[in-house]
């Protein structure tokens, strides 16, 4: 069966239903966006913002820490903010990486990209407006939560974009393209945190907002780490086999970028194997929470399976 989004499921995950899951939640994540962002003036930021935000997407970061939350004992209604938060700083993500100086991308999610429909000025103060106003959406919309808990989500999620996440990897990935002497430690860094380190935070962030045990946080945080790294692997290897109508971007770029990839080191079936590995090792990480965890284990074997 084919799922949303070019899923495969296999037959042992279609008792748990993913697909009415995935679009259940999807749902849920998709309103509480458009609620979370209205137009006010000046409209054309506010638009630019809601271009990006609002263009689809599997919507993976938010729906995970709605997972772990409830899978902890928390409810959706608690986590949704921080999961709306998530995606505003993946959006964010995504506009800077697609402007000329970064990726020079044309088509995101087979629409133009942000700078090409409004500028590279105003692309860039979108991305940063998603930022600042995620940060600020947990603040004031979290409710129910201890204090204690929102701040450290807070932290988590700071640290998951900053430096010492997503922009340390972005810069090292920037600074590696056309280099031939790049380890796997440099690439592994790149992911862990460039992909990774966002991903981890989304699934951490549910846990902790429901007062999750630091057994239960550690336990997530390996299963994180591993789709984590597994998510990039199949990134790399669509980039490769995959079509722009397919994927709804660029394809090819990583070659022409000149940048080391997980193919580029082991080749594509290696890959595969690799990534199934790290797919595999996630399940096993969570399987101690029984039926509780069976969002987290079909959307791991949904992330290896996925054909955009």
């Amino acid at each position: 069966m084919v799922l949303a989004d070019g899923m495969q499921a296999s037959s042992k995950d279609l008792a748990f239903d993913l697909r009415a899951y995935l679009a259940e939640r999807q749902a849920k994540v998709e309103e509480a966006l458009d609620r979370s962002l209205p137009v006010v003036y000046p409209e054309k930021i506010y638009e630019a913002m809601r271009y990006s935000l609002m263009a689809g997407g599997k919507r993976l970061r938010p729906i995970l820490s709605l997972a772990t939350c409830e899978l902890a004992g928390g409810t959706i209604e608690m986590a949704m903010p921080t999961a709306c938060a998530l995606e505003m700083i993946h959006t964010m993500s995504l506009i800077h990486d697609d402007l000329p100086a970064m990726d020079n991308d044309d088509y995101r999610r087979g629409k133009l990209t942000n700078h090409k429909v409004f500028g590279e000025d105003v692309a860039i103060l979108a991305g940063d407006g998603l930022l600042a106003y995620a940060f600020e959406h947990i603040a004031t919309e979290t409710k129910g939560v201890d204090p204690l808990r929102l701040l450290r989500v807070v932290a988590l999620v700071g640290r998951a974009v900053g430096a010492a996440g997503l922009v340390g990897g972005q810069v090292v990935d920037l600074d590696c393209e056309g280099k031939k002497d790049i380890t796997i430690e440099t690439l592994n860094f790149i992911h862990n945190h460039k992909t990774a380190a966002l991903l981890e935070a989304s699934v951490i962030s549910g846990a902790i907002l429901a007062g999750a045990s630091e057994a239960v946080i550690e336990a997530l945080l390996r299963y994180a780490k591993n789709i984590g790294l597994a998510f990039q692997i199949v990134d790399d290897i669509l980039d490769i086999t995959s079509t722009a109508e397919e994927l709804g971007k660029s394809v090819g770029k990583d070659l022409k970028a000149e940048k080391a990839t997980y193919p580029s080191f082991w080749g594509i079936d290696e890959s595969r194997t690799q990534a199934q590995r790290l797919i595999q090792s996630a399940k096993a990480e969570v399987a101690e929470f029984g039926e509780k965890a069976r969002p987290l284990t079909a959307i791991a074997d949904f992330i290896i399976s996925r054909t955009r």
